[in-house]
């Protein structure tokens, strides 16, 4: 038989509030968020002597709340130090996540009756033969495309011939707004300047 592993207890389960502004404030803007989270652990590491520590999912989103550039100040922090000299921190007030239990599922059923994997390999043959069939279908479209090399080009020629025709006219819709701009630049700069003393 084998032995159950057994948990480990919690040895001290504390709160505490983690002033992290002056930390952050030494870091540039852009490092902020990642300068609390490592302020975070090493407050957690001079506190409760210990260097395995993991963070809570809900503290980390706390932190990350308002971007990179702007954590908050202050962090109110539930600890728990377990035997094997773990710490887990958590936000005070998170939801507590329970382990998930592992459901006895009936196990589904493998095998089939025979007859269907009989039909099965049945329609794969025949699936196979056709398919040379079809490549040589192919193979001939593709010599006969090869002969006439004209008409892919004729065709080449008029779908590129309708969608210049296509562009200009969205970019007399763009030049509108700007020629309308453009006029006004210009009657401002041809109107005679006056000076009047």
């Amino acid at each position: 038989m084998a032995k159950k592993e057994e948990k480990p207890k919690i040895s001290i389960e504390r709160e505490y509030v983690i002033p992290l502004r002056k930390e952050f404030q030494k870091t540039p803007k852009y490092k902020r968020a990642k300068k609390t989270i490592s302020a975070v652990k090493e407050f957690l590491i001079k506190h409760m002597k210990s260097d395995n520590i993991k963070l809570g999912k809900y503290l980390n989103l706390k932190v990350w709340e308002n971007g990179i550039k702007n954590p908050p100040h202050k962090l109110k922090v539930k600890v728990e130090k377990y035997d094997d000299g773990l710490v887990k921190a958590e936000l005070v007030g998170a939801p507590v996540e329970k382990p998930k239990q592992e459901k006895n599922k009936p196990a589904k059923k493998t095998e089939k009756p025979e007859e269907n994997k009989e039909d099965k390999n049945k329609t794969a043959k025949k699936e196979d033969k056709k398919q040379p069939e079809e490549k040589t279908g192919q193979k001939k479209e593709a010599k006969e495309q090869e002969n006439k090399p004209d008409e892919g080009k004729e065709l080449k020629k008029e779908e590129s011939e309708e969608k210049s025709k296509e562009k200009p006219a969205k970019e007399e819709k763009k030049e509108t707004a700007t020629d309308v701009i453009k006029k006004e630049t210009k009657e401002k700069a041809e109107k005679p300047k006056t000076n009047s003393k």
